[in-house]
């Protein structure tokens, strides 16, 4: 059993920055993947970036590439998103994910966290 558990969410004004962390307690087996996740108001829940726990390489979706980096601290199980150049529509709850989904963009994961509030004011 995993527990993931988000920090570091709050509001910022546009062009400002946030680093998001995912704490995850239990064991993250080699062949998982974390991701990122958010969900606007009135929206679908959305993927926003993901890792191979294995190696490490990630994948970003492009509206957030270049602005959005995840990264990880392996020997303390936890992963983090640092947002930067943040726009209104960034607003959403953001979730950290792990597990084996069929396809790391979607929602198939195993493991969610609860959600943290990023809020960005034009």
């Amino acid at each position: 059993q995993v527990q993931l558990v988000e920090s570091g969410g709050g509001s910022v004004q546009t062009g400002g920055s946030l680093r998001l962390s995912c704490a995850a307690s239990g064991r993250i087996e080699s062949s998982y993947v974390m991701g990122w996740f958010r969900q606007a108001p009135g929206k679908e829940r959305e993927f926003v970036a993901c890792m191979w726990w294995i190696d490490g390489s990630t994948y970003t979706t492009e509206s957030v590439k270049g602005r959005f980096t995840i990264s990880r601290d392996y020997g303390k199980n936890t992963m983090t998103l640092q947002m930067n150049s943040l726009k209104p529509e960034d607003t959403a709850v953001y979730y950290c994910a792990a597990g084996t989904p069929l396809t790391a963009v979607g929602d198939g994961y195993d493991y969610w966290g609860q959600g943290t509030q990023v809020t960005v004011s034009s």
